[in-house]
């Protein structure tokens, strides 16, 4: 007589025939917990089973080792596990063809959710317009030759630069009489000699004291001595 569909002894026998694979007591309480089964109602409805015949059991010194009737499953012969081979096969095929039509859809999404709302958008039109405005504004006072850096303004930005123009100009040429005095006589090669001291020129780190010099004032000369 077959257990119940709710008893111990059903759900007990319906998973050691799912996992069809030998498995202890500890085994199936673990696997069962969602059942509320308690350890010992499952050692007794294995035990039940066993000595029914719906399972088989060995027993391994004092453990008990439970697997499914094996007589109970039909045994597929060669064509039937090719079939099942290509079955199989073609099934991998589909789950990879969906697994790369899932991360494309992700990626529209993705795609989609980074885009501007249409709120957003009115908002960044009524900001661009607003510096629009002001850039036309400053560029109508520049037209009409309004002044907006004050005499005074111009005149202490430009003596600080012509200072350090002027000291640029004094250091490099400090360098270049010490560096032709130290090479001059050296048997290494001067390239060497600089990588190997670390040394770098201006235009090593993307400066020019010649460009610099075309930021004063055009036809402006300079102070004597510099």
């Amino acid at each position: 007589m077959a257990p119940k569909s709710d008893s111990a002894e059903a759900i007990v026998l319906n998973f050691v025939n799912e996992q069809n694979r030998p498995l202890n007591t500890q085994n199936v309480a673990d696997a069962l917990q969602k059942f509320n089964l308690k350890k010992a109602a499952i050692q007794k409805a294995l035990d039940n089973l066993a000595d029914g015949g719906r399972i088989s059991f060995k027993e391994y010194g004092k453990q008990k080792i439970y697997l499914s009737r094996q007589d109970q499953f039909e045994i597929p012969n060669n064509e039937e596990l090719n079939q099942m081979k290509e079955q199989n096969s073609n099934l991998q095929k589909q789950l990879e063809d969906q697994k790369k039509a899932i991360s494309h859809v992700e990626a529209e999404i993705k795609s989609l959710q980074s885009n501007l709302t249409l709120e957003q958008i009115y908002e960044r039109e009524v900001n661009l317009r607003m510096e629009v405005k002001e850039m036309e504004e400053k560029l109508s006072k520049l037209r009409g030759g309004v002044t907006l850096v004050r005499p005074e303004e111009r005149k202490a930005v430009e003596d600080m630069l012509y200072e350090k123009i002027s000291q640029w100009r004094k250091r490099k040429r400090m360098f270049k009489d010490v560096w032709d005095t130290l090479t001059e006589n050296s048997p290494k090669d001067p390239k060497e000699f600089k990588e190997e001291l670390g040394i770098e020129y201006d235009e090593d780190v993307g400066v020019n004291l010649q460009s610099s010099s075309d930021l004063l004032q055009h036809g402006k000369k300079r102070p004597r001595g510099q």
